[in-house]
């Protein structure tokens, strides 16, 4: 019998009352735990760096409230896949006029591509430095790697979510130690947390930045598909302990997710914002950290970013995959899949575009896809005709708007300065 068939089973016990406590509420954790990697992905690497080397430890609030809001859509979107037994994807399709399916299939697939850019790119840039290998190298291993990671999904459900669980377990723990080797002011940490400051225009800039990009168009979609039939649900009383099961899941995975952003943050800070405010590269970092922290220090570093990189990619692949079949009720080969994603990352680097370039071109291209989701899942679980009983309430609705308005302006604002535009209160 294979780990997902044992985990559907156990999950029948549990909802049947016949088995209880810890170890049967962990097989129902798996989808949070997958889409959290969208949150300690590459791209947030370059930002946390830049917060705490240029701010100390000024920033930590916005992580905070970054993810806040991250947690509430990704519960609107395990919501949405639990009580429907379909995916974001398959419901624009059924439900939305035709044109507008097509367009919003194209963006999503653009931005499953600028997605899976900066994810492949940055697995790629910790392999090469870690080995010393040139960067196109390190890109073929990577490619290897996530290919290799991804026929597990052919087993079921339940390997790859025990795969991405170590990844997250590898990258918690890489920079567990971090905060051990590097001397953190956690008086200072503690205050930063807690007292919202800006202390100048570039400061916002950053907190712009940390905040919009924290909802990833790719995420929404793939964990309402992550939660969709994965259990076999016979009455309300089932729906509603799945919800309960889903919702605890989603607070504790996206909860480690923030504090591995505070603690990249947190390292930054304590290596970097007294003597070296200006390392904003993720290479910078590596090299910067090894006569500060030690070649130790460097190499978790390096480790961290690896499996950040590769197991995001790995999950930027399954959700591209979802969102193709549930647009166009179509579905290719997985290792066609893995070639198109990661074609455009193979191309920028043998074109001689700078990595970092690339890796701010990504984050510009998934706030220009961005609103397709999140207006569509918020559209979708506030409509009783699809979510029946499960619909959004009032407080819930409007906390949906809010963060939506909050991250789509804010995204907003880098379009503004990507490309050049004018923002008053950015103004120096």
């Amino acid at each position: 019998m294979s780990s997902t068939d044992k985990a559907r089973l156990g999950m029948a016990a549990v909802l049947s009352g016949q088995r209880h406590g810890i170890r049967a509420r962990l097989l129902f954790v798996g989808p949070a735990v997958i889409a959290s990697i969208a949150y300690m992905d590459p791209g947030n690497y370059a930002t946390n760096i830049q917060a705490g080397a240029g701010y100390g430890y000024q920033l930590l609030w916005v992580v905070l409230v970054a993810n806040l809001i991250a947690m509430l859509f990704q519960a609107l979107s395990a919501r949405l896949g639990i009580v429907t037994g379909r995916n974001l994807a398959e419901l624009s399709r059924d439900h939305l006029p035709r044109p507008l399916v097509w367009v919003m299939w194209a963006v999503s697939e653009i931005a499953a591509m600028a997605t899976d850019l900066a994810e492949f790119l940055g697995g790629a840039i910790g392999l090469a430095l870690l080995m010393d290998m040139p960067l196109i190298w390190g890109m073929g291993v990577t490619a290897i790697v996530t290919y290799g990671l991804l026929v597990f999904e052919r087993q079921g459900f339940r390997p790859m979510e025990l795969i991405i669980g170590a990844m997250v377990g590898v990258i918690g723990l890489c920079y567990l130690i971090e905060l051990l080797i590097a001397p953190v002011a956690w008086g200072e940490a503690g205050a930063g947390l807690l007292t919202p400051n800006l202390p100048d225009a570039a400061a916002l800039t950053i907190a712009v930045g940390i905040i919009g990009a924290t909802v990833m168009p790719h995420a929404i979609y793939l964990h309402s598909g992550l939660t969709q039939n994965r259990v076999t649900i016979r009455n309300e009383a089932d729906r509603r302990r799945v919800l309960s099961f889903s919702n605890t899941e989603v607070v504790v995975a996206l909860a480690v997710a923030g504090l591995v952003n505070m603690a990249m943050v947190i390292m930054a800070a304590s290596a970097f914002h007294r003597g070296h405010s200006e390392v904003a590269e993720i290479e910078t970092a590596y090299h910067t950290l090894t006569p500060l922290l030690g070649s130790a220090a460097a190499g978790v570093f390096l480790v961290s970013l690896i499996a950040s990189g590769i197991s995001s990619s790995v999950v930027g692949t399954m959700a591209g995959q979802m969102i193709m079949q549930g647009f166009l009720h179509f579905r290719v080969p997985i290792w066609l899949r893995r070639l198109v994603t990661m074609a455009p990352a193979f191309a920028v680097v043998l074109a001689g575009v700078d990595a970092t370039q690339a890796l701010v071109l990504s984050q510009v291209i998934l706030s220009i896809a961005l609103p397709v989701p999140m207006l569509a899942l918020i559209h979708f679980v506030s409509r009783r005709d699809v979510m029946g009983d499960y619909a959004l309430g009032p407080l819930l609705r409007w906390a949906a708007v809010l963060g939506t308005v909050a991250v789509l302006g804010l995204n907003f604002v880098l379009l503004a300065q990507f490309f050049g535009l004018p923002v008053p209160f950015l103004a120096q």
